[in-house]
């Protein structure tokens, strides 16, 4: 008897244990139906500055290599950030950048660079001297990641001078100088040699163009056909941090009243009036998120909405552009998601 009691409770253990560690059962259907579990499924622009290279065709003024004075493009070198520049970059993400998309960024949020003719595979890094004023190598040091970026990437490189330099995907990592703040992005495409980061450890431009890089060191650029734009993508709000939106910019919500585990749906009736279903999209097709977090569920009226991290997500009518978060903390219950796939706190 006491037995098949442990039996029975080992069993009702066994279905809690499987609720609680995720929202899917069995296959590979990434559609459900709601009011059952579903699981999660697990893409060349201009630069945001003004395209002008202000150090000349090659990148490096009228001379060449990284001798004295300005040869390699540095100017006076001056680092307007201070210690910002040659400080551990602490926790990488991936922020949001007008006309690049998703592109990596240190704790404070400044821009993360590689420079072509440095090299992944073996790490090496050819930036030195007045070269590295202007562009400060990133300390190996207390560097983590979080969201799109996967700390697998990060390792370090030795220096000529000993010291150790962030990596990732094999790149050396730099920060440029003349960004003035975060969320800037003015190194992209300076001497056509240096690049913001994707989350991945590509270009950020050759990821928004759908181009590959050619060769283990990153070399010719081979086009493959243009790609669309991630259905879904991480925007930096100043107040909330980063927040998911759909290819157009516009900001996804959570519902308190939905549920997760099991899938069920709260917003029905007249709450469509003001909160429209978000569509569900092809997994495949979203970067810079990781697609375990990207999923789908059938709703009662047969439409497929897109899930976050086995969440509906909605659109709020009471945004009026891209960038709005005006939906957020509406009556207690909407919130707009991270790139976690949590609820984004209260503003």
């Amino acid at each position: 008897m006491h037995k098949g009691r442990r039996n029975i409770f080992a069993g009702a253990a066994v279905a809690a244990l499987l609720l609680a560690s995720g929202c899917g059962f069995g296959g590979d259907d990434r559609t459900a139906p709601a009011g059952n579990a579903v699981r999660p499924a697990g893409s060349k622009s201009e630069g945001p500055g003004n395209g002008a290279d202000p150090y000349g065709a090659d990148g490096y003024g009228s001379g060449s290599g990284y001798g004295s004075g300005s040869a390699d493009g540095a100017g006076s070198g001056a680092d307007p950030s201070g210690g910002a520049r040659t400080a551990p970059a602490g926790k990488l993400t991936a922020r949001d950048v007008p006309g690049l998309g998703p592109v990596v960024t240190d704790a404070k949020g400044w821009t993360l660079y590689r420079f072509d003719k440095d090299t992944a595979q073996p790490p090496a890094s050819t930036c030195d001297g007045d070269c590295a004023k202007a562009w400060p190598p990133v300390p190996a040091a207390d560097a983590s990641a979080m969201g799109a970026v996967d700390a697998s990437l990060l390792g370090e490189v030795a220096r000529p001078d000993g010291s150790k330099q962030l990596t990732l995907s094999g790149w050396p990592v730099y920060r440029y100088a003349k960004d003035t703040k975060p969320g800037e992005a003015r190194g992209e495409g300076v001497g056509g040699t240096w690049h913001a980061f994707a989350p991945d450890g590509r270009k950020a431009a050759d990821k928004k163009a759908g181009t590959n890089e050619g060769g283990a060191e990153g070399g010719s650029q081979q086009p493959t056909q243009p790609s669309q734009s991630s259905p879904v993508a991480v925007s930096r709000d100043p107040k909330l941090g980063n927040i998911l939106v759909d290819g157009s910019g516009n900001t996804l919500y959570r519902f308190d009243k939905d549920s997760a585990w099991p899938m069920k749906i709260g917003c029905l009736g007249s709450c469509l009036d003001s909160w429209k279903p978000a569509e569900a999209v092809d997994p495949a097709k979203v970067t810079g998120i990781p697609q375990k977090l990207i999923g789908s569920v059938k709703r009662p009226d047969g439409t497929t909405q897109l899930t976050i991290d086995c969440w509906p997500v909605y659109r709020f009518t009471g945004d009026k552009k891209p960038g709005d978060v005006t939906g957020h903390g509406k009556q207690g219950l909407w919130w707009a998601v991270t790139d976690t796939g949590k609820k984004a706190p209260a503003a």
